[in-house]
């Protein structure tokens, strides 16, 4: 049969689309032919652990070719829900699960996803509809001041274009203390560049006192590394910052500390006796866990530098989450939220607690979490997370859609973008995915026009890596591609994320090579002009924060998606073409009778009143009223 038994994208099948609040009514329907002989159909919900519930569905619809079966659902607890549908045909037992992303099909199937959240959670206005930009602190942009009290076994670097340190020293370990000497100073030197870029976000790697170049080995949450400055000029950025309209997260690194901290202390740079590891009455020893005290110790992925800590541990939640903890501390230096390393590794308990502490500073405050698969139906270490059904994490870094987006541009997966999409936003609760962060490179992946054109990294070692760039001809062309991405980026659901140096055209492969020096003085400008126009257009529209998502046509070589705002009743277009051909749209192919008043966001050359007429690798954007 041509028409689906179900589909739970479409609104003729399922009711309000997506996740749900607790309490929030739903409705779901079912189509058969009406020679099918269906009786009995009902909707089985349950959530993992619990009783079934069993909801008959009523025939509704009888004057089109199908028979419509329709039921009501009420969630009244918060949660995962799974879900399926009952019925006899011809007297057999039968059952309606999920095909692929979307489609109920008979018998054999996965079970189909409902998402419910707390009824009152919402996301912070101010975040919606924003531009992020992420920072590596020690790389970004560097003043040239002199700091005190920087430690001298820090290898500095005189020369802001050399390559990352990677090789092991002669002990075979890689030590990641080689500085570029990047300073707030610098990052504050560069915010009306950023205010240009549209951005009104910064997310800092971490930026606390550490002995690595990464930052990831916290030394001292209290006290800001001194080659980045002082306590004094972090809270002089978020002010200066904030005249330009741009607010700062953090990076908070809560599941170990580094082996080099006052914490564990493990070299003696904090004193001969202090610390859990030099003695076994610091106030700190609880929050490890030893096993044959002090040379053996839980530790991040077996890295022995990164001392795990016990997040439940009473004194240390107090010390991250109590009253004036950590959390606190600097959301009032400044900090307006943050992002929260390997969220996996955080029990929920301690995401309760710091949830409570950071909401405590103002609901405007946010919260987004490191999880790289889909965050509604995570497990981690065999518990099934509740990150986004309230009272944990507002959102995520949105790593599906960086995978969706890649494998669409680069390989033209076209079915695979628009159902990975689709599935997260059917799957997340609305709030969250209007402040998706969408990235397409971090700190911690290879930098995007890369990805794009270089040749795949694969088991290549790091003195392959090390040198390896695009040639020219890959260049250009992943130039064409990153474009591609980033109109992706800035108009799908969520807020685009730009890692440093994307929009300027810097390449990489792995860490440290993805973390190379923002080319100062040798960007692309066409890159930096391309971003600044996606920035204007993004910030023309209301439908780009909080608009629903609906594709209009998705094929390898194009794509057409609508982000429909009901409350503002207005209507962004997106069009599309990722071939190397130019490609004309007529508008009424897509923009049916709910479409009104259209006009040019970002209106091709060539373009005429009914036409989009598209360069290779080009866009075009149109606002309508509903």
């Amino acid at each position: 049969m041509d028409t689906p038994i179900f589909d739970c994208f479409d609104l003729n099948y399922k009711s309000p689309f997506g996740a749900i609040r607790q309490y929030q009514p739903s409705t779901f329907s079912l189509r058969f032919p009406k020679e099918w002989h269906v009786s009995d159909p009902t909707l089985v919900m349950f959530r993992p652990g619990e009783k079934e519930r069993f909801i008959p569905l009523d025939i509704t619809d009888t004057t089109t070719e199908c028979n419509v079966f329709t039921c009501n659902f009420n969630p009244l607890h918060k949660g995962l829900h799974h879900y399926y549908f009952s019925l006899m045909i011809d007297g057999n037992r039968r059952y309606v699960k999920r095909s692929g992303a979307r489609l109920g099909v008979l018998d054999n199937g996965e079970l189909f996803q409902l998402t419910v959240f707390d009824k009152d959670m919402a996301a912070p206005d101010w975040i919606k509809g924003g531009i992020m930009y992420q920072i590596f602190p020690d790389r970004f942009c560097r003043s040239g001041e002199k700091h005190e009290n920087v430690p001298t076994d820090r290898i500095i670097h005189e020369n802001w274009e050399d390559t990352p340190f990677f090789r092991p020293d002669e002990r075979g370990i890689i030590r990641n203390n080689d500085y570029f000497a990047g300073d707030f100073k610098g990052i504050e030197s560069k915010l009306p560049y950023l205010q240009s870029l549209g951005v009104t976000c910064i997310y800092l790697n971490p930026v606390f006192e550490s002995h690595e170049n990464h930052r990831y080995s916290t030394a001292c949450y209290e006290h800001i590394d001194p080659m980045l400055g002082t306590d004094e000029d972090f809270e002089h950025l978020c002010k200066q910052a904030k005249t330009y309209g741009i607010d700062i997260i953090l990076d908070g690194v809560f599941s170990h500390t580094g082996a080099d901290s006052i914490y564990f202390n493990k070299f003696g740079r904090y004193g001969e006796h202090e610390g859990a590891y030099r003695d076994p009455d610091s106030k700190y020893k609880n929050w490890y866990c030893f096993s044959r005290y002090p040379f053996d110790y839980e530790s991040w992925w077996g890295i022995t530098t990164l001392p795990n800590v016990n997040e439940n541990n009473p004194d240390y939640t107090e010390y991250i989450c109590g009253e004036n903890g950590i959390l606190q501390r600097w959301i009032d230096k400044g900090a307006r939220g943050w992002r929260l390393d390997v969220a996996d590794e955080l029990p929920d308990e301690f995401l309760d607690n710091l949830n409570k502490a950071v909401k405590a500073k103002g609901d405007d405050k946010v919260i987004y979490g490191e999880v790289w698969e889909d965050a509604s139906n995570k497990e981690s270490y065999g518990v099934r997370r509740r990150y986004l059904i309230g009272g944990q994490l507002d959102s995520v870094m949105n790593y599906p859609f960086k995978e969706a987006i890649i494998n669409y541009c680069k390989y033209g997966d076209a079915r695979g973008f628009e159902d990975g999409v689709m599935t997260i936003l059917e799957h997340y609760p609305k709030p969250s995915a209007d402040m998706l962060m969408n990235f397409l490179s971090t700190h911690d992946t290879e930098r995007i026009l890369t990805r794009l054109a270089g040749e795949d990294v694969g088991w290549h070692d790091r003195e392959w890596q090390a040198e390896r760039y695009l040639s020219p001809e890959q260049y250009v062309y992943g130039l064409s591609l990153l474009k591609c991405a980033m109109v992706l980026q800035f108009f799908l659901p969520g807020v685009p994320c730009i890692y440093y140096g994307d929009e300027a055209g810097l390449e990489g492969y792995k860490d440290p090579f993805n973390r190379r020096c923002y080319p100062w003085g040798k960007e692309n400008i066409d890159m930096i002009d391309f971003t600044k126009q996606l920035a204007v257009i993004r910030k023309a529209s209301k439908a780009f924060a909080q608009g629903e998502m609906k594709f209009l046509s998705c094929t390898p070589e194009e794509c057409v998606f609508a982000r429909i705002d009901k409350l503002n009743r207005e209507a962004a277009v997106i069009f599309l073409n990722k071939s190397k051909y130019p490609k004309t749209f007529k508008l009424d192919d897509y923009m049916k009778d709910e479409y009104t008043d259209p006009k040019f966001l970002r209106k091709p050359h060539e373009s005429e009143e009914k036409t989009i007429k598209l360069s290779p690798f080009d866009y075009g954007v149109l606002v309508c009223s509903i």
